[in-house]
């Protein structure tokens, strides 16, 4: 079964073919990161209009790459929520134009669900065994930073959330601070492999009782630890040691999590999977249960919402043309 795939909920335009939920087939983006670096984030008025402009070069592209290899395509799926709502309309408009124009079945998917697929994606030709259940994920990019327990195919359980900033948008601010630009992961990666992560001792916050997560003060103490730094701070130390603080408690909570719910594998997704730091604190904590996607699928792309709509079209889903953007849908909706 293939399934032309659409991404469209931030700054990366996107589509796809998957076939059979697994195999990419076509994959392009349209990336707005140039676009956005001026600013240090992400601009919604500005990010929909690009959408706009990139969409249906990329479709014409992937149609006819089809069309041309004489593949047929048997649905189409969109994101539809979360994300930004001018974003998220326009992929979804277009979604359901191609699906109308085709006659082709249409499907929403959540694009939290769509990064957790992620680890089911493998390059024409490639052989792997898929995640095996019950498996506990950890979501983490600019937006979002979500610990769920997943026991088969469409099941979520929300076992945590940040309370208050995501940990790729603290990774954003403190790039800020820092002078390091945007996007802010890869810069503080970049940064901290030339400094020491025990320079400074930042705060971690463990919220005893809970697997729900909390940036915000360890932004709040890197702000004050520069100001007492002065005009001219350690940039690799202050990195590395911000980096260390984040990664420590997203790695420990997500392992304490696995051993409580018996996981048989942990997944990690979204932008902030593409962390180094990160996969190998996981990888150290539980060992080879561990799968993480490649880099260029930890980032929003098509493909994923492709392999999660295979899957949920296994389940009897189907979406009406009544269909429409969710800014706010939660990991554990459709």
């Amino acid at each position: 079964m293939r399934i032309l795939a659409f991404e469209s909920s931030c700054d990366e335009t996107a589509v796809a073919i998957v076939r059979d939920g697994r195999w990419i087939e076509h994959h392009r983006i349209a990336s707005q990161s140039e676009l956005h670096r001026l600013f240090g984030g992400i601009v919604p008025e500005t990010a929909a209009r690009a959408h706009l402009v990139n969409i249906v070069p990329l479709l014409e592209e992937t149609l006819a790459w089809a069309d041309g290899s004489g593949l047929a395509l048997d649905a189409v799926a969109v994101t539809h929520g979360p994300g930004l709502a001018g974003a998220l309309v326009v992929g979804v408009n277009v979604a359901k134009a191609v699906a109308y124009a085709r006659g082709l079945p249409l499907l929403g998917i959540n694009h939290l669900e769509g990064h957790l697929y992620a680890n089911w994606l493998l390059a024409p030709g490639e052989e792997a065994e898929p995640p095996r259940f019950p498996l506990v994920g950890l979501i983490v990019s600019g937006a979002h930073s979500d610990l769920v327990l997943m026991p088969e195919h469409g099941r979520y359980v929300r076992l945590g959330r940040t309370r208050d900033d995501a940990a790729g948008e603290a990774f954003d601010k403190v790039a800020r601070m820092l002078g390091l630009g945007f996007p802010g992961g890869p810069a503080i990666q970049r940064a901290a492999e030339r400094g020491d992560p025990a320079r400074f001792s930042l705060p971690r916050a463990w919220l005893p009782g809970s697997y729900d997560f909390s940036f915000s003060g360890l932004k709040t103490a890197v702000l004050r630890l520069l100001d007492a730094l002065g005009p001219a701070p350690p940039v690799a130390d202050v990195a590395a040691s911000f980096q260390a603080a984040l990664v420590e408690v997203l790695a420990t909570k997500t392992a304490q999590a696995a051993a409580e719910y018996g996981a048989a594998q942990v997944v990690l997704a979204g932008g902030v999977a593409a962390n180094q730091p990160l996969r190998q604190a996981l990888a150290e904590r539980v060992g080879d249960r561990l799968r993480v996607p490649p880099v260029p699928l930890c980032t929003d792309n098509a493909a994923m919402i492709g392999a999660a709509a295979y899957y949920r079209w296994q389940q009897g889903a189907r979406a009406t043309f009544a269909l429409d953007a969710q800014p706010n849908l939660p990991i554990d909706q459709p």
